[in-house]
């Protein structure tokens, strides 16, 4: 059963954090006239890459304390490349871009998990 579990974690993992940089994104865009308002965002990548390493860490005694929970990934302000007057670093087309892209991301891991899926049933059905 760990075997489905680890050949599916990755997408499982990636389609959380797309989850959450979405609703970062769309926080941007929703204060894009926000007096002093910071755009913020995740590293997609090395947050996966936590995100793996966490669950691949396991504890082998009841003692050691767990690694899970963490919160998801660490927030970082982007670096506009104008900053407007009022101290809004929010880019209102490259949050719609980013969204567009993360949102399209998304969709394709969510397709790709459920192809993933869908082999596991017909292999355990004997299709």
């Amino acid at each position: 059963m760990s075997a489905i579990r680890d050949h599916l974690n990755v997408h499982a993992q990636a389609l959380q954090l797309r989850e959450q940089r979405n609703g970062i994104l769309a926080s941007n865009i929703a204060n894009a006239a926000t007096p002093g308002f910071k755009a913020r965002d995740i590293d997609f990548q090395s947050a996966l890459t936590q995100a793996i390493d966490d669950s691949q860490m396991s504890t082998t005694n009841s003692g050691h304390i767990p690694l899970g929970g963490q919160g998801g990934a660490q927030m970082l302000y982007r670096d506009p490349t104008m900053t407007s007057l009022d101290g809004n670093t929010v880019e209102l087309a490259v949050e719609q871009m980013e969204f567009a892209e993360n949102t399209y991301r998304y969709q394709s891991s969510l397709e790709f998990l459920n192809s993933k899926i869908r082999g596991l049933h017909q292999a355990m059905r004997g299709e």
